[in-house]
C-alpha cells in the first residue's frame, strides 16, 4: 500500500509538471504573437499562471522556450523542405514548400520571428542547421529552374521577401485566410517561368536570419 501511494504521488508530480509545461508553451505562443519573441519571460509566466522559477525550471533560456513553443512548426518546416527536395516535380515541391511556410505564418503569428531566431549565429550547431537549410533551399530553387518551371531570375533570397510581404498581410489582417492564400497564389504565379515577361531588379541582400518580421507585432 505504501509503495502504491508513493508511485501514485510520483505520477501525480509528473502529471503536474507536464501540465505546467504545456501551459507555459501555450502562453508563450500567445505572448510571442502579441508582443514578439523578446517579450519578458515574466509575462509568459503570468499568462501561464505559474511562477517564474517554474518557467525557468522547464525552459532555462529564451532560446529553449522559443524552440519549445514552436517545435511542431519547426518540424513541419524541416519536413516540408525534405519532401520538396524529394518531389519528382521540382516546381510542385517548391510550391508546396512556400504554401506550407506561409500557412504556418498565418496560423501562428509568433512563428515568423521564431523561424528566423531558430538559426542564430551564436552556436556552431545552430549555424550548421541554418546553412543546411539554406543550401537545401538553394538546391530546390536550382532544380525548379532547371526544369523550366521557375523563372531563371528567382534568387533564394527572394524567400525572405515573400515571408516579409506575407507577414505584413497576416499581421494587418489576422484570421483572413482567404487574403493570405490569394497573396500566396499571386506570388507563386509571378514566379513561374512562363509568366516572366520582364526581368526583375537585382536580388535583395535580405537573409532569413536578418528579417525584422514580427518583432513589433501589434497587441491585440
Amino acid at each position: 500500500m505504501v509503495e502504491s501511494s508513493r508511485i501514485a504521488a510520483q505520477d501525480g508530480l509528473r502529471a503536474d509538471a507536464r501540465r505546467n509545461r504545456e501551459r507555459v508553451l501555450a502562453a508563450a505562443r500567445a505572448v510571442f504573437a502579441e508582443h514578439g519573441i523578446d517579450a519578458p519571460m515574466a509575462t509568459v509566466a503570468r499568462r501561464a499562471g505559474v511562477g517564474v522559477a517554474t518557467l525557468y525550471r522547464h525552459f532555462p533560456t529564451r532560446d529553449v522556450l522559443v524552440r519549445g513553443a514552436f517545435a511542431q512548426q519547426m518540424d513541419t518546416c524541416v519536413r516540408a523542405l525534405t519532401e520538396a527536395l524529394a518531389a519528382p516535380d521540382p516546381w510542385q515541391g517548391f510550391q508546396q514548400l512556400i504554401e506550407t511556410v506561409c500557412a504556418l505564418q498565418r496560423e501562428e503569428r509568433g512563428f515568423p520571428a521564431a523561424f528566423v531566431a531558430a538559426f542564430p549565429e551564436s552556436t556552431s550547431e545552430h549555424a550548421q542547421s541554418r546553412q543546411r537549410a539554406e543550401r537545401d533551399f538553394t538546391t530546390l530553387v536550382r532544380r525548379a529552374q532547371a526544369s523550366g518551371a521557375l523563372r531563371a531570375d528567382f534568387h533564394p533570397s527572394d524567400l525572405a521577401v515573400v515571408l516579409l510581404a506575407h507577414c505584413g498581410l497576416v499581421t494587418a489582417l489576422p484570421g483572413d485566410g482567404a487574403a493570405s492564400r490569394r497573396l500566396v497564389a499571386y506570388l507563386l504565379q509571378s514566379f513561374r517561368a512562363d509568366t516572366a515577361n520582364q526581368p526583375l531588379p537585382p536580388p535583395t541582400a535580405l537573409a532569413l536570419r536578418s528579417l525584422p518580421i514580427a518583432a513589433d507585432s501589434p497587441q491585440r
